[in-house]
């Protein structure tokens, strides 16, 4: 296929969440992980909108989470059907009017036409929709001219309130989402967003690679799109067989009761220390990881020919912080939070999960980590008694 002209994407501005309770996300976000809460929405949005939302904000990851006021509002039709989780994914773009027709051309589905807006001091704000196949969660394009407000009828407070980002989280690496079948997605990212193929892989967990006779075993099939132009990436799963039912994959759709973003990546500048102050001082939990992948670690960074790592391994043991890359010197740290539902002792919290990822050098997705991870939840699960 030719390569398509950009959609003129900027990156990605923010995530928009919807939540049964506000309160306990703001807790988590300004107490937990150390977010500033930037501002709220407006009664007269509140109102109009049939939710109530709030800003937070560390580095340049911003999340808009959204709780139902009554019924009939996104979030409320949202969480209808599903438990918490990503509702928009929000993308500053250099020109609305070119992203507008370039979409229609490809066939996007528009939930909105071109709404355009004006503060009190000439800022221009231009935005729509349109749907996708992640399930239940949509795509909204911004175009800011002088635009200060986050979205019209956002309050923002006159200081911030709460955290001061002592984790250092900088960015959104990447977003990871799951499917039944994800063929539909990535022809979907390909022909309509113009987004190219960046990585792929797939694998099995043990229980199925040494072919013993067992009853379970999770697989994936991966594939990573990105738009090269604003370096937006989606890494996209999907259950591989004989397992299909019991694959973690499968189990996060079920949990979630549809295809829908599975996790976010934040970026830090130090995982060690924010993992061990995360773990310390916020009692925030993590996938654990079996002493076996440290014992073997040695080896495998040898095996993978990154040779040497700034980090003591030990350090590493004790903080279950994973280590991937494949070239000398060149490698990405990483650790996975437990699922909110986990985190929250909630089932209605779902089960999204946040990766906290440190790049020295390789710009991957810890493909060699992946086999450790999906054990590591399929042990949550065995526990939880759903596999």
């Amino acid at each position: 296929m030719a390569k398509l002209e950009s959609l003129g994407i900027k990156g990605l501005e923010s995530v928009h969440w919807y939540v049964h309770d506000l309160e306990r996300s703001r807790r988590f976000y300004v107490e937990g992980l150390d977010f500033a809460e930037q501002g709220v929405s407006s009664p007269e949005l509140e109102k109009q909108g049939r939710q109530k939302s709030a800003v937070f904000q560390a580095g340049n990851v911003v999340l808009v989470v959204s709780q139902p006021v009554g019924e009939g509002g996104r979030a409320w039709r949202f969480l209808r059907k599903h438990p918490d989780g990503v509702g928009t994914l929000n993308y500053q773009v250099e020109d609305i009017d070119k992203t507008y027709r370039l979409l229609e051309q490809r066939g996007a589905t528009f939930i909105t036409d071109i709404q355009r807006h004006t503060d009190d001091k000439g800022g221009k704000l231009a935005q729509f929709s349109i749907t996708t196949p992640f399930g239940d969660t949509t795509f909204r394009f911004i175009q800011r001219d002088g635009y200060k407000a986050l979205f019209p009828g956002f309050v923002q407070h006159e200081k911030p309130r709460g955290g001061n980002n002592r984790y250092g989280f900088t960015h959104i690496d990447h977003i990871t989402s799951n499917f039944q079948t994800m063929r539909p997605m990535l022809l979907w990212m390909e022909h309509v967003m113009g987004f190219e193929k960046f990585w792929e892989i797939q694998f099995h967990t043990d229980d199925v690679a040494a072919k013993q006779k067992r009853e379970h075993g999770s697989g994936l099939r991966s594939e990573v799109m990105w738009d090269p132009v604003s370096r937006v990436k989606f890494a996209n799963n999907e259950p591989l067989r004989p397992f299909f039912k019991a694959s973690q994959i499968n189990i996060f759709n079920e949990d979630h009761k549809g295809d829908g973003v599975q996790h976010l990546a934040l970026v830090v500048k130090d995982i060690l220390t924010a993992v061990k102050e995360m773990r310390e001082k916020a009692g925030i939990s993590f996938m654990p990881t079996p002493g076996t992948y440290y014992d073997a670690l040695p080896q495998r960074i040898q095996d993978l020919g990154i040779k040497k790592i700034d980090e003591d391994i030990q350090v590493l043991r004790e903080l279950e912080v994973l280590v991937d890359g494949g070239g000398e010197h060149s490698y990405l740290l990483q650790i996975f939070m437990k699922d909110a539902a986990a985190l929250y002792k909630d089932p209605h919290a779902g089960p999204f999960f946040y990766e906290i990822i440190q790049r020295k050098g390789d710009q991957g997705f810890g493909g060699g980590n992946f086999r450790a991870l999906f054990e590591s939840i399929e042990r949550q699960q065995k526990s939880e008694g759903r596999i």
